[in-house]
């Protein structure tokens, strides 16, 4: 299990973007981190087209799908969807890490327990405006 911006378990960030013109102010090699929408698709495929990694945050099983096709390197789930997330990413291969955010440690054996790829904190993503 991958701890994500973990208070002392060093680990990349992600820098939520809004736009394309945003990703000029991150550091190179950076991993994006945006919301699946039909709204950034224009900023996903730029991303993918790039060969920038990318995290999208998904709210259901189908965006879990599309994420996965689109290329993102982590996927981002609903705790409650994470069991699910979990089983399909293995079943179907996918090659992204399905990603739960969680706000306090205790939680960490909870989706340990699940199986869960990856444990997002919050102080892991930043914030990038244009």
């Amino acid at each position: 299990m991958l701890l994500l911006g973990h208070r002392f378990i060093p680990s990349e960030s992600f820098y939520h973007i809004d736009s394309i013109e945003a990703i000029k102010n991150t550091p190179p090699s950076s991993t994006l981190f945006l919301e699946f929408s039909e709204e950034n698709l224009d900023i996903i495929n730029h991303a993918e087209g790039s060969s920038i990694a990318f995290m999208l945050t998904v709210r259901n099983i189908t965006e879990l799908i599309y994420a996965s096709s689109l290329g993102a390197k982590f996927i981002l789930v609903p705790k409650e969807l994470a069991k699910t997330a979990q089983d399909i990413a293995e079943s179907y291969l996918f090659d992204a890490k399905i990603v739960v955010k969680i706000e306090d440690e205790s939680e960490i054996e909870e989706m340990a327990l699940l199986s869960i790829d990856a444990l997002l904190f919050t102080n892991a993503i930043i914030k990038i405006t244009d």
